[in-house]
């Protein structure tokens, strides 16, 4: 009975650990999205900020590239940079977000915001359960996942040109169920990180938690996006 006891310790240390990340990432997560929020609230209820970042095309621009800066600044140098600026990186980015989700508040009710955002909620936690419950490896979906990132993007590119109602639609839909597997695959994922970060610093592990944090922010915030499209028409017809 003793040597089941001992033979079992390793295993349950590795699930903490592994549970650690999952819940720092869901942490780190759930920040952002809260600072993105609070700050596309402020921004919409002032116009003079409003019309700072969407009256010229530099201003938005300027906007944009910084969201992207940063989103490859904290992928390429995660391994080399310091912890706090891995975590000042992201809460800029969180912030920055805010600027250009601003206009849903004017775009939208708040009605249809919060249906969104619930059904959003509702659907990732479903997936990301699935995802740490199922004995299948969900490795063989990343191709897939990709390809079909790619489609929705040279779709929606071919509708700013035609600006066709029902295929902004489909594409919703369809961007929808491309992140929900994607959110299911990058939970499987930073389950692995956290089974091979067994052994890593402290610095190490809190900034593979963020990078965590900023996969499944990312795929909640499409969700939301797409959903919120979605509740959008349904609401004008």
């Amino acid at each position: 009975m003793q040597t089941l006891k001992v033979n079992e310790q390793p295993a349950s240390r590795a699930n903490v650990k592994i549970n650690s990340l999952l819940k720092n990432a869901y942490l780190w997560m759930a920040l952002g999205l809260a600072m993105t929020g609070v700050v596309a609230y402020i921004v919409a209820q002032n116009p003079s900020i409003l019309n700072a970042v969407y009256s010229s095309f530099l201003g938005l621009f300027l906007v944009i590239a910084i969201q992207f800066g940063l989103v490859i600044f904290l992928t390429s140098r995660l391994q080399t940079m310091k912890v706090s600026t891995a975590v000042i990186s992201f809460i800029i980015y969180s912030m920055v977000t805010g600027f250009t989700l601003s206009s849903i508040f004017l775009a939208y009710t708040g009605a249809v915001i919060a249906r969104a955002f619930f059904s959003s909620c509702l659907m990732f936690a479903g997936m990301g359960l699935f995802a740490m419950t199922t004995k299948k490896n969900l490795n063989s979906w990343g191709s897939y996942l990709l390809m079909g990132l790619w489609g929705v993007i040279i779709a929606s590119v071919i509708n700013m040109i035609f600006g066709a109602a029902w295929l902004d639609y489909l594409i919703s839909f369809v961007g929808v169920a491309l992140f929900l597997g994607l959110t299911a695959w990058d939970t499987q994922k930073i389950v692995r990180l956290g089974d091979q970060a067994q052994g890593a610093d402290e610095d190490s592990y809190v900034k593979l938690s963020i990078i965590a944090a900023l996969t499944l922010y990312l795929d909640f915030l499409n969700i939301f996006l797409y959903l919120l499209r979605i509740f959008g028409r349904s609401s004008d017809n």
